[in-house]
């Protein structure tokens, strides 16, 4: 190969190499905010730069109801927010505290509501649903948020193992020997997959997967994703306006 032909070889191919490099940094520096069903990365729900919520899809998720669901408020607002979690989502973990702000933000205008969402790519997700769900047959439904507190607490960094389950519900008070009964038993394990099943006929998609319901039209909307807490308050406000 002649001089000049190896040159040009060699502009080529750092040309390519810049190109591979630009599509690579481009990628990682990509910010998303929930984590799809199935998948092992990660869909944005897009936020325009104006500050503004993004357009929200319609969804359908089953009604809400008060005896069976994971709820905070009186069951009767104007608004109720149900999002479908998972245990080991990293941006459920980061949407949670919302929830509870949004609570208290809003008092009994808004109903707080949380279902199971356990991705596939999340091994011990559906075993920690079954665990949160023994926790409120022992010890009732406010135990449930408490050990979803503690499940998501920040700072388990590395999160809970399948092994931390008992000694964390002893924590808040809950027998051992019953709780780990029940985990093993999986008497559960159903209705976790149900919950999942009919979230996914409803239209979600991911984790954490966030449904705004006007309870006077019965209009459902999704906010998608660990959203920041403005977005939250803006549909909720648009709602409680009309």
């Amino acid at each position: 190969m002649s001089s000049s032909e190896q040159k040009s070889s060699q502009n080529l191919w750092f040309g390519v190499s810049l190109g591979l490099i630009g599509i690579i940094i481009g990628y990682t520096a990509a910010t998303f905010n929930g984590t799809p069903k199935g998948a092992g990365g990660t869909v944005p729900t897009p936020t325009p730069s104006n500050g503004q919520q993004a357009p929200a899809a319609a969804v359908q998720v089953p009604a809400v109801n008060a005896s069976a669901d994971h709820l905070i408020g009186n069951g009767n607002a104007r608004v109720t927010l149900v999002t479908y979690s998972d245990f080991d989502c990293p941006y459920s973990k980061r949407h949670h505290p919302t929830m509870t702000q949004l609570h208290e933000a809003y008092g009994d205008k808004v109903d707080i509501v949380y279902r199971h969402f356990p991705l596939s790519m999340h091994p011990t997700a559906q075993k920690k649903a079954e665990a949160a769900e023994c926790v409120t047959e022992l010890g009732g439904k406010d135990k449930f948020w408490e050990y979803a507190d503690a499940l998501y607490d920040p700072a388990n960094q590395t999160g809970i193992t399948l092994d931390e389950l008992a000694p964390l519900a002893v924590q808040i008070g809950i027998p051992e020997q019953q709780f780990r009964s029940c985990l093993d038993s999986g008497k559960y394990t159903k209705k976790v997959q149900d919950e999942e099943a009919a979230g996914a006929a409803g239209g979600i998609n991911g984790t954490p997967g966030n449904v705004i319901i006007d309870n006077k039209t019965k209009t459902q909307v999704a906010l998608s994703g660990a959203q920041p807490l403005e977005n939250f308050k803006t549909a909720i406000d648009a709602i409680l306006a009309k």
